[in-house]
């Protein structure tokens, strides 16, 4: 096995390193005073102005589009690029993601047809749209399979009624994925169906944004009689939760980069620190304690970053059954950031809890890292129920 990126992908990490060095980390001292100041608020983390000039330089420097087909303007360059490059970018605490954001983009590309592919799949792949998935329930959280949002077939029309939450970016979509069950008796197997619903659709809401921990900040969607025409049917009826679950996985993936990403600052400050700081006449580096913190990080965000890159391998080469994998990637990635970065807190003392430092604004950002997506109690209980039913993997 060769465990070496090639050079393109090592050009690539290079140009986001600097990108994230120029433009990302310049901005977080803002980040930081607007996450403090929006209250309960939807208050955007970034200036406006300035997201649209990180879109406009990462277009300049060849950054956009990245794992977009060439046939719609991108590089193709897959999923071991896209996770490379979150890694890089999440170096920052800036939240900014290069467009198009993948997830939807790998489900958008699975499923569209017909006209949707000029009316969403391109302007999304170009950046000109931006779209949100509504899949989370009230009831139906880290189960999606028991959704209640329903879609029934009247006059020809589909008719939705329902309520998600926890929607990310649902204000700011131009259009929004939404699941919905078609056919109660069938569920998951059969019985659930993805719709485009373009922004402004007659009955749909958007009312309540969701002040959470950290920069997180999703909304309630509600669909009162939602008229849809057959058009905006993504995909087939009845067959929602399959690419619904794929592109959960693309999501599991880059968490786990971005978990990397976040432990990579961690590192970069406690290693100088561990030889700067002095307590009762030694240096920290000298402190056992503080050599485990760093071997157990270290090896730790290691091991990550292979599972995290093997995944990404599997999709790029077309395999079916990943599921496994995304689970494992991003149990593990998410613990291991919240270790991590308690550490540097930990080890920068009263100076860690601060907002001088970026470390008590990653404590809370990552914390939701553990539940959105799917908790880690959920990809515990998959793996093993995986494993129970199909026995070890072949090497």
């Amino acid at each position: 096995m060769d465990f070496t990126l090639p050079e393109e992908l090592r050009m690539l990490r290079d140009t986001v390193a600097r990108f994230t060095r120029e433009e990302l980390l310049p901005l977080e001292k803002d980040v930081i005073r607007r996450e403090a100041e929006r209250g309960l608020t939807d208050a955007p983390l970034i200036d406006p102005e300035a997201e649209k000039a990180l879109d406009k330089k990462a277009k300049e420097i060849g950054l956009y589009g990245i794992d977009v087909p060439e046939e719609y303007g991108g590089q193709n360059l897959g999923m071991l690029a896209k996770a490379v490059v979150a890694e890089e970018l999440k170096t920052s605490i800036t939240p900014w993601t290069l467009p198009p954001d993948s997830p939807n983009l790998f489900m958008l590309k699975e499923t569209c047809k017909g006209d949707q592919i000029q009316k969403y799949f391109i302007p999304y792949a170009n950046g000109e749209k931006k779209s949100a998935i509504a899949i989370t329930e009230p009831g139906a959280g880290s189960d999606p399979a028991g959704m209640k949002t329903r879609a029934e077939y009247k006059n020809g029309k589909w008719v939705i009624n329902g309520q998600k939450i926890f929607i990310s970016n649902a204000r700011k979509a131009d259009f929004i994925i939404v699941m919905a069950v078609t056919d109660p008796a069938k569920g998951s197997r059969g019985g659930i169906t993805a719709f485009l619903v373009d922004k402004g659709a007659k009955g749909m809401s958007i009312p309540t944004v969701l002040n959470t921990i950290g920069e997180h900040a999703p909304y309630g969607v509600f669909f009162d009689n939602v008229e849809l025409s057959d058009d905006q049917v993504l995909g087939t009826v009845g067959n929602g939760f399959g690419p619904m679950q794929n592109r959960l996985g693309v999501r599991r993936m880059e968490i786990a980069a971005r978990a990397l990403g976040y432990a990579r600052r961690c590192m970069d400050l406690m290693l100088p620190y561990a030889h700067e700081r002095i307590t009762f006449g030694k240096p920290l580096a000298d402190r056992q304690a503080i050599q485990w913190w760093l071997a157990d990080s270290f090896q730790e965000m290691e091991m990550v970053r292979l599972i995290t890159w093997r995944l990404a391998c599997k999709i790029d080469a077309g395999e079916a059954n990943w599921r496994r994998d995304a689970a494992m990637v991003k149990l593990q990635g998410t613990e291991m950031i919240t270790r991590v970065v308690d550490r540097a807190m930990q080890m920068f003392g009263g100076m860690g809890m601060t907002k001088d430092m970026p470390l008590e604004y990653m404590a809370r950002a990552c914390r939701v890292w553990r539940i959105y997506e799917g908790p880690s109690e959920v990809h515990r209980w998959f793996i093993a129920r995986d494993l129970l039913r199909n026995g070890m993997p072949a090497n």
